[in-house]
């Protein structure tokens, strides 16, 4: 009798501990890397060998992709930085943002529900280190300079293979070099944390830039040990098989490493403080690669498709998702995980169902197509200032892309190309508006350039940098790298008008300001204004 009494009584105790861990609220650990794409370790292992994720090495990355669930195929709302952020953050297609859809000259509109506020005012404490955009950060003057951010601890994990390089130089060892630089995470996170008000969660933004170009020509290799010779042969077909294009990438791959190293230190901390289950971690990144053809500023998956992984204590583990994701699904997501209501104007769906689903592939057959768009990058991409302003619908089998005005540059004006003086391999390296401008500057574009008119590479250059038509359509199952567009030929014809009508369907239900008005809006958007994200 009392045997019974007492397993009653466990029973009861164990089933009350479960429900008040239900019904605590999560903490939200959201990282952010600027320009980093769909590069993991995890994603060599879900997409099969032979690609580019077999080289990238993301230890802490692929960690929390076995404890939580790996996305394959998220996209972002726009490949550019703020208007990426604007539909993050707002949960709506970047073009509903007003002035947050545009690179330069953005503001932000604070009728806009953003989900940090939302969640500041149902009692988190919420925070930054680094990048963000838009309310909360330390260049938002309405809510008060700096004070969200925690940043006091160091920042030199932003420019990680510049830093190293010059500890190396000063006799430091490269693991001590490392470890100088990852205790400023440390330090910024605690900062943090120290300052939560007791019993309150928290919503943190670790957003680094060292993803971001420029970074050390060679670090990839001497820091991180990453091989250029190695991907001799296993290049998509928009990026010469040259060496130095791999070992751009290949330094491209270093800076991954050090996020990856980076979210290391802070799922540690998390585990010192008991903090793991009860956060849903979420990692991700604003676009594509810079510097790159096809990728940062375009519409092609290597612009557009991005890395999404998220750990929760409360999703079952070791998952892999194949539903099409738009990052503008992370806003009701963190609400929804919160205990708060979605507001009505945000056109992301929440991925809290999925994420507690113990289904992996397809889960929710609903989300067969993502949207996606650019307007204006760089504001003097062009001589008249104008935007190259495209629209999309990504399905799983096609990707369709409409380009508004076919006869403007898609990257930007070939500036000193036809008319002298000739920029030189210094300036096409590092300076981004010297050429070509909405593609930043690097040793692959540099390399691109001053072959531009070789036999063996004018073709090439002229379809990734040339004008393209105002229709594009691949065959992702027959063309994953997008190089055939068969927006002309008669058999996809059924195909391209319902994708056509699909995606025209999604522009007038959301108001796209393009499809009204010949676009009048974003042809004449402001030409000055604050920086755009939060200044470093």
């Amino acid at each position: 009798m009392l045997r019974a009494a007492v397993g009653l009584f466990l029973a009861v105790v164990a089933t009350s501990v479960l429900q008040a861990e239900q019904e605590r609220r999560p903490n939200i650990l959201f990282a952010f890397a600027d320009d980093w794409g769909r590069f993991a370790g995890a994603y060599a292992a879900a997409d099969g060998p032979g690609t580019l994720n077999d080289f990238v090495k993301t230890p802490n990355i692929d960690r929390l992709a076995r404890e939580g669930v790996l996305f394959r195929k998220a996209f972002v709302s726009a490949p550019s930085c703020t208007p990426c952020r604007s539909a993050l953050l707002s949960g709506q297609h970047f073009w509903r943002t007003g002035r947050g859809a545009i690179l330069r000259g953005a503001v932000w509109d604070p009728s806009i529900p953003a989900y940090p506020l939302l969640l500041r005012d149902s009692g988190y404490h919420i925070g930054e280190t680094y990048k963000v955009w838009g309310p909360g950060v330390p260049n938002d003057a309405p809510y008060g300079a700096g004070r969200y951010a925690f940043e006091k601890g160091g920042g030199k994990v932003n420019q990680f293979s510049q830093s190293m390089t010059k500890a190396v130089e000063q006799g430091i060892e490269l693991e001590d070099a490392k470890e100088q630089i990852l205790k400023q995470v440390d330090a910024n996170f605690n900062l943090f944390l120290d300052a939560r008000p007791d019993g309150a969660p928290f919503c943190y933004w670790f957003g680094p830039t060292n993803v971001h170009r420029k970074w050390t020509q060679g670090s990839g290799k001497a820091i991180w040990g990453f091989e250029p010779d190695q991907l001799k042969g296993r290049l998509p077909s928009f990026l010469p098989d040259v060496p130095i294009v791999r070992e751009d990438l290949c330094d491209y791959f270093g800076e991954i490493a050090a996020f990856d190293a980076s979210v290391g230190r802070l799922i540690r901390k998390l585990e010192e403080i008991g903090e793991l289950d009860n956060t849903l971690i979420v990692i991700s990144g604003d676009h594509g690669p810079p510097g790159f053809p096809h990728g940062k500023c375009n519409l092609y998956d290597f612009g557009t498709n991005v890395s999404l992984v998220m750990r929760w204590g409360r999703a079952p583990a070791n998952r892999t998702i194949d539903d099409l994701v738009s990052l503008t699904d992370l806003a009701p997501t963190f609400l929804e995980a919160a205990g708060l209501p979605v507001p009505g104007n945000m056109t992301g769906r929440s991925l809290v169902a999925t994420l507690t689903s113990s289904q992996s592939g397809k889960v929710d057959l609903k989300r067969d197509a993502v949207f996606i768009g650019r307007e204006r990058h760089v504001e003097n991409a062009r001589a008249d200032f104008k935007p190259y302003p495209q629209r999309a619908i990504r399905t799983d089998d096609y990707l369709y892309i409409i380009n508004f005005e076919p006869d403007r540059w898609p990257l930007g004006d070939p500036y000193r190309l036809d008319a002298g003086p000739e920029p030189t391999l210094e300036q096409l390296t590092e300076e981004t508006r010297v050429t070509l401008p909405d593609e930043d500057a690097g040793p692959t574009k540099a390399w691109l350039v001053q072959h531009r008119n070789d036999p063996q590479w004018r073709s090439h250059f002229e379809w990734v940098y040339g004008k393209r038509p105002r229709l594009e359509l691949y065959d992702l199952k027959r063309d994953p790298h997008q190089a055939r567009n068969v927006a002309s030929d008669a058999s996809y014809a059924s195909i391209r008008e319902e994708l056509h009508s699909k995606l025209m369907d999604e522009l007038e239900r959301t108001g796209d300001p393009r499809v009204q008005n010949g676009g009048d809006y974003f042809e004449s958007p402001p030409l000055s204004g604050p920086v755009s994200e939060s200044g470093k």
